[in-house]
């Protein structure tokens, strides 16, 4: 490499985003490891009335997966195959398949947020995509640190209920 030449910064915000979702990491539990094993019924239930569970967690965090995507492609809203935004109440119906595709449709957006990222350019990072102040560094580095606050949660959530 050249003296001129910058190191991309793809890689480490792939690392990061690994790390965050499925891959050993030093922090503990990420995003993924904290759901493994967790039955429906655990994943249904709340700490009281008004409070999340575990299912809605989930899918929140498909949910702001996709988000970041589309505004790193410019995207408008719309796209995400669940209706509403941010939080939504689960389950619909307390069942191993119900469970098993929300799991899929969160692996799915990590899986696509992951591809967009990976053929981004070092100068793409520094952009803020329109109607946004936040920079695609900060919205990628961002949903890393999202996943795991949320996988802290949810380790919480699974020893509450024990």
């Amino acid at each position: 490499m050249k003296k001129t030449e910058k190191a991309s910064e793809i890689p480490f915000l792939l690392k990061m985003l690994e790390e965050g979702f499925f891959k050993k990491a030093w922090h503990g539990p990420n995003l993924r490891g904290s759901l493994r094993g967790v039955t429906p019924e655990e994943a249904a239930w709340r700490p009281s009335p008004p409070r999340h569970n575990i299912w809605e967690i989930a899918v929140h965090a498909a949910y702001w997966k996709y988000v970041v995507r589309r505004r790193l492609l410019g995207e408008k809203r719309g796209s995400f195959p669940l209706r509403g935004s941010n939080w939504f109440v689960r389950p619909i119906e307390t069942s191993e398949k119900a469970w098993r595709e929300d799991l899929a449709l969160l692996d799915e957006a990590h899986r696509k947020l992951c591809q967009v990222v990976a053929v981004m350019k070092n100068r793409d990072l520094n952009y803020a995509p329109s109607a946004s102040k936040i920079d695609n560094r900060t919205l990628i580095s961002g949903i890393a640190s999202h996943d795991i606050y949320h996988a802290g949660q949810i380790q919480l959530l699974k020893r509450l209920r024990r």
